[in-house]
């Protein structure tokens, strides 16, 4: 019977070239994708069948939340938290591996790639953490790596493993010529949490409400963020889909706000606005719509399901930069 193992599988050329090296020496691979509202599962199953692997999706959001809002490791450059969450993912990975009766854990990791989590000491800290020391090949990397129990045991050849390091893909995308793997996704793109934008707005999102739920993580992801308030946040709508994703995601304690009689943007006040803020939205919506600029629009206001229309006219210049987020 052929030797078992289960990856961490984000469809990236890294873990696709893992996976195949480790089924080109006969083992019998299955990969695990972890969603949450950070990162999605889309691109590992498309790379999955490119390659044949049978991929589990598995979602982590309420093991994820907690690490986001305070890691025991720290954050990377933005607002990720690639240790925790990587011992994490393996430790979910291990319930996996041992539900399946397979002999050890695998990723596509490749030493110096990332100088946060994938230095030396950080790679062997994410394998004590989750509680599988020993068990997690690097097979890209493995010949600059301790060996791995599973080398040790013979589960797999050390020879026909990499010697993979740094930022470079030169190597990878050779290899991924050589064994005709002709699609795969960018390097960015992947987990939001490592993108400046999206972690600045997610940021002060921690900074005034202490904590994340995630419908508020799906708002983030929406339009145009200005805070009025220590608990009041304007979203404006920037284009037909995400108008109709704020309404998808408004709550009955949202104040809703759209421009009468032209085209315009969905706006949402989140939070406990009083009448200034109410204001300052009609005239972020009146800013971001059709109506001239130079006169005063009528925008209709629906709070706890009552509508009223406000006549005003555009925000300016300073209040874009003074609210926005």
């Amino acid at each position: 019977m052929a030797e078992r193992a289960v990856g961490l599988f984000s469809g990236g050329l890294d873990s696709l070239l893992a996976a195949k090296l480790l089924k080109d020496q006969g083992i019998e691979v299955t990969g695990v994708v972890f969603q949450s509202p950070f990162f999605g599962p889309e691109r590992a199953l498309a790379a999955a069948d490119q390659i044949g692997l049978p991929l589990e999706v598995r979602d982590v959001t309420d093991l994820i939340l907690p690490l986001v809002e305070d890691p025991p490791h720290g954050h990377g450059k933005n607002l990720n938290p690639c240790i925790d969450c990587h011992a994490m993912m393996f430790h979910e990975a291990g319930r996996v591996m041992e539900g399946r009766g397979a002999s050890f854990l695998f990723s596509g990791e490749v030493l110096g790639q990332r100088p946060f989590s994938q230095n030396y000491k950080a790679l062997l800290l994410v394998a004590r953490l989750s509680g599988y020391e020993g068990w997690i090949l690097r097979p890209l990397s493995a010949k600059l790596l301790p060996r791995t129990r599973p080398e040790a045991e013979g589960l797999v050849d050390r020879e026909e493993l990499l010697d993979i390091q740094g930022r470079s893909r030169s190597r990878q995308m050779a290899l991924a010529y050589e064994w005709g793997i002709r699609e795969y996704p960018s390097p960015a793109g992947g987990c939001s949490l490592t993108d400046p934008g999206f972690a600045g707005r997610l940021r002060d999102l921690l900074e005034h409400e202490g904590a994340l739920e995630p419908r508020q993580i799906e708002l983030v992801k929406l339009g145009r963020h200005f805070r009025l308030g220590e608990h009041v946040k304007v979203i404006v709508g920037r284009k037909h889909a995400e108008n109709v994703a704020l309404d998808a995601l408004r709550s009955t304690a949202d104040t809703r706000l759209e421009v009468s009689g032209v085209p315009g943007p969905v706006v949402l006040v989140v939070g406990s606005a009083g009448d200034g803020d109410v204001e300052m939205a009609a005239r972020l919506a009146v800013r971001y719509s059709d109506a001239p600029v130079d006169e005063e629009a009528s925008v209709v206001v629906d709070r706890a399901g009552e509508a009223t229309t406000l006549k005003t006219s555009a925000a300016r210049d300073e209040d874009l930069e003074r609210f926005r987020i």
